[in-house]
């Protein structure tokens, strides 16, 4: 019996299998990894009828083009306002935050993403890769987890859990949660607040911030106003979490990302609210950010809310109308006296 894939046909950039990360190990020198935003991770995977923390395809700014070689699949982009465009049997555009099912020999693409870095892909049932540390994430600087431990390739053949999916109704998200505020990145200080004097402090919850082209999964550097240590920029290296801000001697701050390291020899002037984790992941280089102090219990209670929105839109979520249904939809706002269609 031949294996149900997925054909790479053009891996679009930095392609690869993400879920929601591994934990327990960074104490052997392993980071979490994991989707940079785990809302739309979830998403993706509850449109498709998965678990919300399967692995899926995470990607930068230019999505896949990928042949399906199975009976049939169901897939979901979330993330992103670009669409699914399907080139082969049949030219169709497939909406964001709604599934689709396609038959052997589809061929369709993700274009540019314009409005997010990151968005996802994820496909009924999920990769037969193995768990490496518990988890399927890819954590490419170390060479394992995913698809062969990098970011996909032309050619590559990702097999699937499941050879055909059920037919059923497809599912729309018509409510995603809504990332791109411009409201303040929330930080809690610390744990090395002291180690920046008070006008470093008043910098950098006040000044504004631009996420530089040198970031990546393993942190946003920020170009802006440098902040002012008072007892200078090393420390004996401790352990590091997600979202921690690290801020070496030229000043500018660091926010550690997924596949952060996991101990650290800079100072750290805070660390980001897990709720805002996503929005800051999503964040392409030259957008600009600015931070807010919060305490634990706000940055707890953020994260509570967060939780509820996301559980509320994905009970919100409905049957796509059948394309027959969509006809008669489309055809009863028409003026079919005048001959004049409805926009």
């Amino acid at each position: 019996m031949t294996k149900a894939m997925l054909e790479i046909v053009n891996p679009g950039m930095m392609a690869s299998i993400q879920d929601l990360g591994r934990f327990g190990y960074q104490a052997k020198g392993v980071p979490t990894s994991g989707a940079l935003d785990f809302v739309n991770l979830r998403l993706a995977n509850r449109l498709v009828g998965n678990e919300e923390g399967q692995g899926a395809l995470e990607f930068r700014i230019m999505g896949p083009t990928i042949r399906v070689l199975a009976d049939s699949v169901r897939i979901a982009l979330t993330g992103t306002e670009a669409v699914i465009e399907l080139m082969e049997p049949v030219a169709k555009r497939v909406p964001s935050y709604q599934s689709v099912s396609l038959q052997k020999g589809a061929l369709f693409k993700v274009g540019v993403t314009a409005d997010t870095a990151v968005a996802y892909l994820a496909v009924e049932g999920g990769f037969d890769v193995p768990d490496v540390y518990a988890s399927q994430s890819t954590y490419m600087s170390g060479g394992f987890g995913g698809f062969e431990g990098r970011a996909l390739q032309v050619g590559d053949l990702l097999p699937l859990a499941l050879a055909s999916v059920p037919d059923r109704h497809e599912q729309v998200c018509d409510a995603p949660l809504l990332l791109d505020s411009t409201d303040p990145i929330r930080v809690v200080p610390g744990p090395q607040k002291d180690y920046f004097s008070k006008a470093g402090l008043k910098t950098f919850f006040s000044e504004s911030y631009v996420i530089s082209g040198d970031s990546n999964r393993m942190g946003s550097r920020l170009e802006g106003a440098p902040v002012a240590h008072e007892k200078g920029a090393d420390i004996n290296s401790d352990g590091i979490v997600t979202g921690a801000i690290q801020v070496p001697g030229n000043g500018l701050p660091i926010v550690l990302l997924a596949d952060h390291q996991t101990t650290g020899g800079y100072p750290k002037i805070g660390c980001v609210a897990s709720a805002d984790l996503p929005r800051l992941g999503r964040m392409k280089p030259g957008c600009a950010l600015t931070f807010a102090s919060v305490t634990v219990a706000q940055a707890e209670k953020a994260r509570r809310l967060l939780e509820q929105q996301l559980a509320q839109s994905i009970a919100a979520f409905k049957a796509v109308p059948s394309e027959q249904a969509q006809f008669w939809n489309h055809l009863a706002e028409c003026n079919l006296i005048d001959g004049v269609v409805g926009s």
